[in-house]
Order: C-alpha cells, then structure tokens, then sequence
C-alpha cells in the first residue's frame, strides 16, 4: 500500500498541487476540522459510495490516525482504485484546517 505523511500533503498543498483527499472519518470527527478542499465519507459508507468517487484519478485517505483510511485504502485498492494512505492521520496534521 502507497503511504504519504501529512507533512508531505501539506508541501503538495502548499505549491497548488491538485490533490483529491478523501476523508473517511465519523461526522463528529470531522466537525474538529477537515482538509480544506476534502471529500467527506465515513469509512462504513465506503462500499455503497464509492461510484461517487472518478476510478481515473489517484485518491489519498485520511483519518484520525491512519488505520481507518489503511482499511479503506485496502478495499478501494482491490476496487482498482489509485490510493494512498495518509499516514499519521489528522493527529499529525498541521495545516490548516475548515
């Protein structure tokens, strides 16, 4: 499994890199504060939303710690989906955040 730490989205971010960041963690979770420009979809609602997601470009998964997205990076992966896990999760992340 691809990983990239939050100090390397963060760099990517910060030169107008066009990142598609998906957010699986619960809504409480991310009413603390989510990655300016992420897309939100809580882990358990992954397999029936995933259509939502373009199959044709790459993804990178973000939760509290890395383990939810690891999980979710597992399945999309076996889907045929292009996907990196943050790893570290929001607890590493110093960015900004909305």
């Amino acid at each position: 499994m691809k990983e990239i730490t939050p100090i390397e989205v963060q760099e990517l971010l910060e030169k107008g890199e066009q990142l598609h960041l998906l957010d699986v963690r619960e809504a409480d979770e991310v009413e603390e504060g989510i990655i300016p420009g992420a897309t939100h979809i809580p882990l358990g609602d992954v397999p029936v939303r995933m259509s939502e997601l373009d199959v044709s470009k790459p993804y990178i998964l973000i939760c509290r710690s890395g383990g939810r997205s690891g999980r979710a990076a597992e399945f999309l992966g076996d889907e045929g989906y292009d996907v990196t896990n943050m790893v570290g999760g929001m607890l590493k992340w110093e960015g900004t955040t909305e």
